[in-house]
């Protein structure tokens, strides 16, 4: 007489062409739906045996829990937003890839809400969004986070939040700072000890907070040294490739003798300060040292590799959605893990005498 197939394989093979559901793993591995649950949710009230068997099953049929789901049966969501407004692609994928870290394995899920924070409709966007998904909490990216409006917003809504920004703006409790002033002193002490003083710097836009304070941190660190920034040695720009070519063309194309070295809010500009001094044939770093922000991998790739300051920002996110889920043990991690330091590589060296 042949074999009998358990009934367990007998039903796993069942399932083949549709996605198991809380109920099957439960039927299939003879326990309770509760007792499912409980092992999803990582409770200590199950037993080692029948958490590995469930789990093994789970892995087999390749169940996944659904978050929404979820979020009915605990009557709270499983789900983390990020509203974001920021122009620079490579820093919103890092800030992500730094949420999903944290997130990983915690049973919470990332999900992302762009906004124009010019438009006047936007914080009733981010509102709908959040009571749309029933959102445990939301982490906020510069520029959005600079807003206290939309903070408002949040609070009065009962929606817990997480603020990035360059400064304190929020309590302890609901900010991640970033120190951009500090970043951008170091990278201004740097080009003063080869011997630059003839410095200029293309900021972020003005409506930043982000901006204003690294463009604090090169002035500071200029008066230190008795040195003023004259107010054509700075030009505002959008964080952006292009904007940044057009700033360079400024300083550099134009009838006034060109600095010999340039300060950018970000690296992205930095690569347009990079385009125009190769088409006006400057070079870098002999005539013209550059210095970036962010330490982004366009950094490493350009050539001669560009000397950048470092901002954490994948550290930034991951610190930011720990919080939001583990309100309790991330506030350590707040503040010593998101400070900039300098990267230096071969944008820079003495100015030509």
């Amino acid at each position: 007489m042949p074999a009998r197939k358990k009934p367990e394989a007998a039903s796993v093979a069942g399932l083949k062409g549709r996605t198991a559901t809380i109920n099957d793993i439960a039927r299939l591995s003879g326990v309770s739906k509760k007792t499912v649950s409980r092992i999803i949710n990582h409770s200590p009230l199950v037993r080692q045996d029948t958490r590995e068997k469930v789990e093994a099953l789970m892995r087999e049929v390749g169940y996944t829990p659904d978050p929404m789901a979820r979020g009915l049966a605990f009557r709270r969501s499983f789900l983390i937003g990020m509203v974001y407004d920021n122009p620079t692609a490579q820093y919103v994928v890092d800030m992500q890839y730094g949420a999903l870290d944290a997130l990983r394995g915690s049973g919470f899920e990332l999900v992302v809400h762009p906004c124009d924070s010019r438009s006047p409709g936007y914080i009733e966007g981010v509102r709908r969004f959040v009571q749309q998904q029933k959102l445990h909490g939301v982490i906020l990216v510069p520029r959005a986070s600079e807003d206290q409006a939309l903070a408002d917003m949040l609070a009065g809504i009962g929606c817990r939040y997480t603020r990035i920004a360059a400064v304190a703006l929020d309590a302890t409790s609901q900010m991640v700072i970033t120190h951009d002033r500090e970043g951008a002193a170091e990278a201004a002490d740097y080009l003063l000890s080869l011997g630059h003083r003839d410095i200029a710097l293309i900021t972020g836009p003005s409506a930043y907070r982000s901006s204003h304070e690294r463009t604090g941190g090169i002035v500071d660190a200029l008066r230190q040294r008795g040195l003023e920034l004259a107010p054509e040695r700075i030009v505002e720009a959008g964080y952006t490739f292009e904007s940044g070519v057009a700033a360079a063309e400024k300083l550099l194309a134009g009838p006034s003798p060109r600095p010999s070295a340039i300060f950018t809010g970000n690296d992205e500009m930095a690569a347009g300060v990079y385009r125009v001094a190769m088409r006006l044939g400057i070079a870098i770093p002999r005539q013209l040292s550059v210095i970036g922000y962010d330490d982004s991998p366009l950094a490493s790739r350009l050539w001669p590799p560009l000397t950048s300051v470092r901002r954490q920002t994948r550290d930034t996110g991951r610190t930011a959605a720990a919080m939001l889920i583990q309100p309790d043990s991330a506030q350590v991690l707040a503040v010593a893990s998101v400070r900039p330091h300098l990267i230096v590589r071969d944008s820079c060296q003495p100015p030509e005498s």
